[in-house]
């Protein structure tokens, strides 16, 4: 099933997909396997998306927050404008879920997504020390939601 921008809505069918792309676009220990992003689908208010070409989005929903779990991008297809879209289209999904607003985390050091994050309406709003597996600390974004102004900044 297509969101009608090229994305695919995933399942859990889609885990090995999705796995290959987190693996080709995430260090070592950070990497997700097919068994994680089965169990991530899985849970309770779970969506993920997928660019068949290499780029995915896994975001989760409790009452009116959710959360950006994970967004990759195999380097190859970065700067293309795929990680706007697969953001953009988990907003909308989460804006028409009910959420009033989105988190994530993103490494401190990793200023093109920060960049990207920024760009769609988030703002950094608290810090997690040592937050990944090397020990790196991670900056909280969050944005508002608001219903009809969903598919972007």
């Amino acid at each position: 099933m297509s969101d009608g921008a090229g994305l695919v809505v995933a399942t859990a069918a889609h885990a090995p997909a999705m796995a290959a792309i987190h693996a080709a676009s995430y260090p070592p220990r950070e990497r997700w396997g097919a068994d994680a992003m089965a169990l991530q689908l899985g849970l309770p208010g779970a969506f993920g998306l997928i660019d068949p070409q290499g780029g995915l989005i896994l975001a989760r929903q409790i009452a009116d927050e959710a959360e950006i779990l994970t967004l990759a991008v195999t380097p190859g297809l970065r700067c293309q404008g795929r990680g706007g879209r697969l953001l953009s289209a988990a907003i909308a999904e989460a804006t028409l879920r009910g959420a009033a607003a989105m988190f994530l985390e993103v490494s401190e050091s990793n200023n093109a997504a920060k960049q990207l994050y920024r760009n769609h309406g988030f703002v950094t709003v608290g810090f997690r020390r040592h937050y990944y597996p090397d020990g790196s600390n991670a900056d909280v974004m969050r944005r508002p939601l608001t219903y009809g102004a969903a598919a972007g900044a």
